[in-house]
């Protein structure tokens, strides 16, 4: 079974940037996700190098087979929370792990921000990417069909089955 991570980088608490990721990984793998990182409930810490709790999230990361990196759209790329949280990675640390950049957004004119601005820096700390990223529009994102077109070949490309 395959150790899955959601990091969710919205900085209000609770989110449906933090419900698609849910969603995304149960409908991946066919279960819930093992751990839940809402990074709106880390504060200040992710300013302090040294802070206990999110070393222990980059810890959590490090060893998930399968991590969802969550944002919505902000000036067309992903949230500074979400990038103060990747940078706790060096360069190649998330080798062995696959991630899926999801990105939410008002306009389908944003939608190539998780392949441009969010697969590039995953892909730098290590994570290999080998799905396309996949960007929802927020008034769709919980639409029984939302991910129809997109879970079939991003199972295949990750090696999972629905039941994985």
């Amino acid at each position: 079974m395959v150790t899955v991570t959601v990091v969710v980088g919205n900085p209000k608490p609770q989110s449906r940037t933090r419900l698609s990721a849910l969603r995304l990984a149960r409908e991946l793998t066919g279960r819930p996700a093992d751990v839940d990182l809402d990074l709106a409930t880390y504060g200040a810490g992710l300013l302090d190098g040294e802070d206990a709790e999110v070393s222990q999230a980059v810890k959590q990361v490090q060893a998930s087979e399968l991590v969802i990196v969550a944002s919505p759209t902000y000036k067309g790329t992903y949230t500074g929370l979400l990038k103060l949280f990747l940078d706790r990675f060096g360069a190649g640390s998330l080798a062995g792990v696959q991630a899926v950049p999801l990105m939410l957004g008002g306009h389908w004119k944003h939608a190539l921000a998780p392949e441009v601005f969010l697969k590039p820096v995953l892909n730098e700390i290590g994570a290999s990417t080998p799905t396309v990223g996949l960007y929802l529009l927020d008034s769709e994102w919980d639409a029984p069909d939302a991910l129809d077109g997109w879970l079939r070949p991003a199972r295949q490309r990750l090696g999972l089955s629905s039941s994985s």
